[in-house]
């Protein structure tokens, strides 16, 4: 007696997913503690230590001689200074090498003497001669 088509098929189809069971890796999976290979510990335990950007202390308004009005964002580390010469700009940054000298922008446009808890500062603009400024 003959078995129909139908069985046939069912019968080969019943082993498919044997066939894909077979075909998987059957090797066990290791999990390290510690990974070993970093190649960059050397690199990292020899670094310097990282120095964070100072932040702002204090954000003043200032009038100057010429009538005109300047923000200055003081910073944490007591030598730099933020510029805004006018309302709602990105800041210019001003450094000095030591605290209590002169700030001065790196292109030299602006100069900056001052701190965050004088009622005046001195300040050089572009196209303008040193003038003093006072706190609002």
């Amino acid at each position: 007696m003959r078995t129909p088509s139908r069985t046939r098929a069912f019968v080969a189809l019943a082993f498919v997913p044997l066939l894909t069971l077979a075909a998987c890796n059957s090797k066990p999976t290791v999990i390290q503690a510690q990974d070993d290979s970093d190649d960059m510990k050397t690199a990292v335990a020899n670094a310097a230590p990282v120095e964070l950007p100072p932040s702002i202390v204090a954000t003043k308004t200032f009038r100057c001689k010429d009538n005109s009005v300047i923000t200055l964002d003081f910073y944490s580390d007591g030598k730099s200074v933020g510029v805004h010469p006018k309302p709602n700009t990105r800041a210019t940054v001003a450094k000095a090498d030591a605290a209590g000298q002169p700030m001065t922008t790196a292109d030299g446009a602006y100069t900056v003497s001052g701190t965050a808890t004088a009622a005046s500062v001195d300040v050089t603009m572009p196209g303008k001669d040193k003038q003093a400024c006072d706190g609002e």
